[in-house]
């Protein structure tokens, strides 16, 4: 095998799904947990987890079984994919402690940290973390971040993945930087060979940079001869995909989604708090979406109008999006906002034979899919980058074998759910 990942959140582990597949690799993603292991026979497989929004005795008590369930398919290279934005603290979803599991999983002198993903707007410099807020703003250095910065979970007041790691480890962080990187595989490798044990962070703003970082990787797990544990984003696999250590590209055989104007009416179900997501429903209900509010309740009969608002809409061919409306959403939030949003959708898609689905929110998607019985997710077209269509496996006879896209809070241009509506996803 040549990866097994596991994703902090559910849009993340999408997002590396999309990554993989559009280099041609064999990859499934997988939604429940390590009691699945033995994995099916693919060359890249991965599971979807909820530990961005975990206590450190919370990832103490899940990771190591999943790790270990992964690390017996003998993959070359195991990730723990973590958000790109890394947003993390030291009480919630701590990325240092889900490190230290890993080593003991997979003992190393070094583990590799690569969080830059040029791709998505993500850049690392001089060990400092920028980004975007949505595809088409300007660059943000992290602690400046309109979004993160303000975070309503895990705020990020630091910029230097280096100081935001020695509060959630005490393992030593070694930073490859930039003139580094820039001067090629070799010199990278040998700084890498140089740090002392613990965390090495490479710089990286560049594609070029990324290819240079895989092939780093790549002669570290061919000098161990045993499968590496790798940290990061998703930039880890492009990383790797650029060195050629994963995937076979093949151009003519990928997945595509086209334009149609016969596509049908789609389902949004947004638990996101981004004012990304929140300019793109709006320019959603502009062209034409019907908007349905739900109260804050976790009592299903306080939502029956919401499902029948939702469900006559759609007979009548129009697309529908489910939020969050009036009241005090305090002590529903995150994995209880996540469940009374799915049991919500849930009713919704039995009633109308809904097919295709938006679902926005990287802390609350993880709990929809739960709640719809999604089992594992196979990419079939993209829709942004970071946001792939993918046919579901579900236990739900209504919706198996339907489309869904899950996409955080930050990823997308405004007009995402209007080109999504527009679209029809086909395999070639």
């Amino acid at each position: 095998m040549d990866l097994a990942y596991y994703g902090d959140d559910f849009t993340g582990s999408t997002d590396v799904l999309e990554s993989l597949a559009l280099a041609g690799a064999d990859v499934e993603l997988f939604v429940d947990g390590p009691q699945r292991a033995p994995f099916p026979s693919r060359r890249v497989i991965g599971l979807a987890g909820m530990s961005r929004t975990s206590s450190p005795a919370e990832m103490e008590a899940t990771l190591p079984a999943a790790f270990s369930a992964l690390a017996a398919a003998t993959p070359r290279f195991l990730h723990y994919k973590v958000c790109s934005t890394f947003d993390s603290s030291p009480s919630l979803g701590s990325i240092g402690r889900a490190i230290e599991i890993g080593r003991r999983v997979l003992p190393a002198r070094w583990t590799p940290l690569v969080v830059a993903a040029p791709h998505l707007g993500r850049w690392c410099a001089f060990g400092n973390l920028f980004a975007r807020s949505g595809l088409d703003s300007p660059a943000y250095r992290l602690d400046r971040h309109p979004t993160m910065s303000r975070h309503p979970v895990t705020p990020m007041d630091e910029a230097d993945l280096r100081l935001v790691l020695a509060l959630q480890t005490s393992l030593a962080v070694t930073l490859v930087e930039l003139p580094t990187v820039e001067q090629g595989a070799d010199a990278a490798l040998a700084a890498v060979e140089q740090a002392p044990e613990g965390i090495v962070l490479f710089d990286a703003t560049t594609s070029g940079h990324l290819a240079t970082i895989g092939r780093v990787l790549d002669a570290m797990q061919r000098r161990a001869a045993a499968p590496l544990f790798v940290a990061g984003s998703s930039g880890v696999e492009a990383a790797l995909i650029a060195a050629g250590a994963v995937g076979t590209p093949q151009r003519g055989d990928r997945p595509r989604a086209t334009a149609s104007a016969t596509s049908g009416p789609l389902l949004v179900v947004s638990g996101s708090r981004s004012p990304v997501t929140a300019r793109q429903i709006d320019a959603a209900i502009r062209a034409g979406f019907h908007e349905v509010p739900i109260v804050a309740s976790d009592d299903d009969a306080a939502h029956d109008a919401a499902v029948t608002s939702a469900t006559t809409a759609h007979r009548e061919g129009r697309s529908v999006i489910l939020r969050t409306g009036a009241g005090n959403w305090s002590m529903l939030a995150g994995e209880a906002l996540g469940k009374l949003l799915g049991r919500v959708a849930g009713r919704i898609l039995d009633a109308a034979a809904i097919r295709r689905v938006v679902v926005a929110g990287g802390d609350t998607s993880g709990e929809v899919a739960r709640q719809l019985g999604i089992t594992s997710l196979r990419f079939i077209g993209s829709l942004a980058p970071g946001a792939p269509w993918c046919r579901i496996a579900s236990t739900w006879p209504a919706i198996d074998g339907a489309v869904f896209a899950f996409k955080g809070g930050q990823v997308g241009r405004d007009d995402l759910l209007v080109v999504a509506r527009e679209m029809r996803t086909e395999s070639t």
